[in-house]
């Protein structure tokens, strides 16, 4: 689904964020990107958008080369949601219907069944109430259903998400992570997303990519044991895990290493 052959990025001259980073998304699964502050995971997911252009290597979508797609062609592929999402003042009806632009023929607004196909898409994502409203009037939890209603709306096979909990309080947190792992399993698409919540990192991923200084430090499978030792050795914690009717929950502690350097 999404490839990174030998990837490498800086934004200032000789101090790279992403250096020759090999990364390979399996299809279909949840995948999560974590690491301590400044090692290039919101780095990674605007270079897979395209936002920014790697400056060697190359970038692989459903076996396309990125670089040789235009806009609208990339927008068929891959959508994202960043961490402080910004669009111009509409209704959140307006918003989601825009999410059809890389569709759309120059010359024609949005047909009925685009509008449908937005109503539809506020309906899975729980903000068909808020079809009338602008999107100034609407609280941090209501504005993150807009934006996923958006991106369903747009009907990319790849979803890149960048902090979607970010200001929520715990309640809507879990909700927009049931919703993000509906459009995984109910509407097949791949999803990447970074996130620091390493409890809902665990919870929600099929995958979860650790990275430190531009680079992977590890990968691992969240069913996979050695995942916990990872995330002590990376980010100097102590981390205890719980079953209780077969789901896991994880607490994480200040680590009595002193030694450990991140």
């Amino acid at each position: 689904m999404l490839k990174m052959e030998g990837v490498s990025y800086s934004y200032h001259k000789n101090r790279p964020i992403i250096a020759n980073l090999d990364l390979d998304i399996q299809v279909g699964k949840i995948t999560t990107i974590a690491g301590p502050n400044g090692c290039g995971k919101s780095t990674v997911l605007k270079l897979a958008s395209r936002l920014l252009r790697p400056q060697t290597g190359k970038i692989l979508i459903s076996e396309k080369n990125l670089s040789h797609l235009s806009k609208r062609a990339v927008a068929r592929e891959v959508s994202m949601l960043f961490q402080n999402s910004q669009i111009p003042d509409m209704s959140a009806l307006h918003a989601v219907t825009a999410a059809r632009y890389p569709y759309r023929s120059f010359f024609t607004g949005y047909t009925k069944a685009e509008e449908e196909m937005s109503e539809y898409a506020m309906e899975l994502t729980g903000c068909k109430e808020l079809r009338c409203k602008h999107m100034d009037e609407l609280s941090g939890g209501e504005r993150q259903r807009v934006f996923l209603a958006m991106i369903y709306n747009q009907d990319t096979p790849l979803i890149l998400l960048d902090e979607p909990t970010t200001y929520l309080d715990i309640h809507v947190t879990y909700e927009m992570m049931e919703l993000i792992r509906n459009l995984n399993k109910k509407q097949k698409k791949t999803v990447v997303m970074v996130l620091h919540d390493l409890n809902l990192a665990l919870q929600y991923s099929d995958s979860l990519v650790l990275m430190n200084h531009g680079s992977i430090f590890n990968i691992h499978t969240t069913g996979d044991n050695r995942i916990l030792e990872s995330i002590r050795t990376l980010f100097g914690v102590e981390v205890r895990s719980f079953t209780d009717n077969r789901n896991s929950y994880y607490c994480f502690a200040q680590s009595t290493d002193t030694d450990t350097i991140i």
